[in-house]
């Protein structure tokens, strides 16, 4: 599978899931996501996977601190519903984070459930919150690509009325070219609040 080397270079994601521990899956339930596991999962890279993965990475680092982030552990709230692009957020902190709504594992003999952990439509001043759930410690973080890139620019020259075959071609590279500029510009397009 052959794919951009900057994915190579992002900050993986570690956690810790009691539930892969109890179950032998991994060894004392660590586990490691990378973009590129976030990129398979969606089957794509772009400004919303980005942002997606970069949200749960600084959020998680705010709310554990130097503790390793506990997966299953953690609710999510999200302001926008379902009605907008926030669905596709929603996958990636599902993925990272183990939260579902009601269509994750119900857990074993009321352990390890996963579900009623998601929530769309929140009245939050963020893009998303992340609570723990043993300390209801909760941080709110928000991202705004526009500080860093115009996706939409991007885009049109491809696609849109006045694209030419040469946008066309080089359509991909300069996509992920963004997608780069996103990750190299992480402090400027997460910004990341305690809740007090």
């Amino acid at each position: 599978m052959k794919y951009p080397g900057f994915f190579d270079e992002i900050a993986p994601i570690i956690l810790k899931d009691n539930l892969s521990s109890f179950l032998g899956s991994t060894e004392d339930g660590i586990m490691e996501y990378s973009y590129l596991d976030v990129v398979k999962m969606a089957g794509h890279s772009c400004g919303v996977t980005s942002g997606a993965y970069l949200m749960t990475r600084e959020g998680l680092k705010a709310l554990y601190g130097k503790d390793t982030p506990m997966r299953g552990e953690i609710k999510v709230e999200l302001q926008g519903t379902l009605e907008d692009n926030t669905g596709v957020f929603a996958q990636v902190f599902s993925y990272l984070t183990g939260a579902t709504s009601d269509t994750g594992f119900l857990g074993i003999m009321g352990n390890f459930n996963r579900r009623n952990l998601l929530f769309y439509g929140a009245d939050i001043p963020s893009n998303v919150r992340f609570t723990r759930l043993d300390t209801h410690k909760s941080v709110d973080v928000s991202y705004d690509l526009s500080k860093a890139v115009n996706p939409g620019e991007i885009m049109r020259s491809a696609i849109g009325p006045n694209a030419t075959e040469e946008g066309k071609k080089t359509f991909p590279v300069r996509w992920q070219k963004m997608v780069k500029t996103i990750f190299d510009n992480a402090n400027k397009v997460i910004s990341v609040k305690e809740v007090l």
